[in-house]
């Protein structure tokens, strides 16, 4: 199956989980996870209709999009992995998300660095929720307070929240993982109500039925699209 195919797929499946649960297909956002993938493999996705494109190594990006932007209109770029606090100012010049902010450090980076720009930069905060991954917030409170850190900086825009659910074939587990996001997103409209929090990127190849199922407007697409890297 190639990638023209596989996102047809992919966006079908996606319309059967939405009528599941009593959801509407244009309100979940389907990014292409094109780490490790080359520049051919995402031209072809763009070219089928994916916009959007998640990358988690900043060099590798560089290397890879740099101008991407401006060849291919429409195009956005997000910033999913493990960002050091070294390749901080390259993410800030090359994407136009970092969904992956999960430290009080971090934020305070991110907000040096943009103090010059013109137009906020648009973030999300990462709760940990799977044991096997080491990323992430910790808990609620923890991510109010890193809000509250991120609304003090006037060119960085809260817009959301990021999880990684346990990878595990049950369920349960997953839907829990996916349900404490769609909780602490409650509370953060409730206790910062001038902010947008509607993004939920959660859900990934294995498990994005259930996060649509779950409340996700955004879903990390990377086997399932491109195939095995």
């Amino acid at each position: 199956m190639g990638i023209s195919e596989a996102l047809e797929y992919i966006q079908e499946v996606i319309q059967r989980a939405c009528l599941r649960s009593g959801r509407k297909p244009d309100e979940i956002r389907l990014m292409g996870v094109s780490k490790f993938q080359d520049i051919h493999a995402v031209e072809e996705a763009w070219r089928a209709g994916l916009r959007l494109f998640g990358e988690s190594r900043v060099q590798e990006a560089q290397e890879k999009l740099a101008g991407f932007n401006r060849t291919h209109p429409g195009t956005e770029l997000h910033f999913i992995g493990s960002l050091q606090r070294n390749k901080a100012k390259a993410a800030v010049s090359l994407f136009d998300c970092i969904q992956s902010v999960d430290r009080d450090a971090l934020i305070d980076e991110l907000g040096a660095l943009t103090n010059r720009r013109d137009t906020p930069l648009r973030i999300l905060l990462e709760l940990h929720t799977a044991e096997e991954t080491k990323t992430g917030f910790p808990d609620g409170d923890s991510v109010c307070r890193a809000a509250e850190k991120a609304l003090s900086y006037p060119h960085l825009r809260p817009g959301g929240l990021m999880t990684i659910a346990p990878y595990t074939k049950d369920g349960g587990l997953i839907r829990d993982s996916f349900r404490a996001l769609v909780s602490l997103r409650n509370k953060l409209e409730t206790r910062f109500p001038s902010c947008d929090w509607s993004c939920l990127s959660m859900g990934m190849s294995n498990d994005f039925e259930i996060a649509i199922e779950e409340g996700s407007t955004l879903i990390r697409i990377g086997t399932a699209l491109f195939g095995e890297r």
